[in-house]
């Protein structure tokens, strides 16, 4: 009989190899990389994927507000290349980036220098993070808590880092989507499907990822716009006839069907 020691011990073990499984994989996909003209590390390559980024989630702005903390001690969990963190930076937040994988932390310091903007920069697990308690005012995980061992214990340690009062704007893949929809029917797989981790939610789901916090708020988001990434004849009649007529839909009807789950939340 395995004791409760081995048991542990097993459990740390098989997370540590997960974790290690997922930073390899981050290493070698970065993010929307294969949309860039332009070589990696350079201000080009960064001018690429920024606009493919904005491109294909033109919500982001408006529901993020990037110049609404200036002033604010603002921590970005799983900052990839730092396009978003670029922005915050740019609108006046004191910025910390974090991420698991090296080589998007060494890409992210470049396209700060090519924006002559200062943050802290750092490789880091978001299930454990080596920060004090309440050492900020805001954290960003876009896209995050899917990818990730354990998204209950990373939603505890932002919330424990978090400020009392503070916020985070977290978002996570709706299950009952569109584009899930979509990927099921015609058997197109999604972006990063094969991630070491990788899971949609439901909004009850996605709530009780978040309970430790004391106000959720969840906003579907993200409808569609032209694909620039795949190729063929799927993808031709997906942009030629599908984006627009979905769009005709009133959002009233289509809301609770978007890709996104963004959660705002407050501790």
């Amino acid at each position: 009989m395995m004791t409760t020691t081995q048991q542990s011990s097993h459990s740390g073990s098989d997370a540590g190899s997960m974790i290690e499984s997922i930073r390899a994989y981050w290493n070698e996909h970065i993010h929307d990389l294969k949309l860039a003209r332009h070589s990696i590390g350079t201000r080009e390559f960064f001018d690429d994927i920024e606009a493919y980024r904005f491109e294909k989630l033109n919500y982001l702005p408006k529901v993020v507000g990037y110049s609404s903390y200036a002033g604010k001690k603002l921590l970005e969990v799983g900052c990839g290349l730092g396009i978003d963190l670029v922005r915050f930076a740019m609108g006046g937040a004191i910025v910390t980036g974090i991420d698991l994988a090296e080589e998007p932390i060494t890409q992210a310091k470049k396209n700060f220098h090519f924006h002559s903007v200062n943050g802290d920069l750092r490789i880091m697990n978001g299930e454990d993070l080596h920060f004090a308690e309440g050492s900020f005012d805001i954290v960003f995980a876009h896209g995050v808590l899917q990818y990730t061992h354990d998204p209950q214990q990373m939603a505890r340690e932002i919330h424990r880092v978090l400020k009392p009062g503070g916020e985070a704007i977290l978002m996570v893949y709706n299950r009952y989507s569109w584009l899930n929809l979509l990927s099921k029917l015609f058997g197109v797989k999604l972006e990063y499907e094969d991630a070491p981790a990788f899971k949609k939610y439901s909004i009850p789901e996605y709530k009780r990822v978040l309970e430790c916090f004391s106000h959720v708020e969840v906003i579907p988001e993200r409808f569609p716009v032209r694909s620039r990434l795949h190729k063929g004849v799927k993808a031709a009649l997906y942009n030629a006839l599908f984006v627009g007529s979905f769009n005709l839909i009133p959002k009233v009807i289509v809301r609770p069907f978007g890709w996104h789950l963004i959660a705002k939340v407050t501790k």
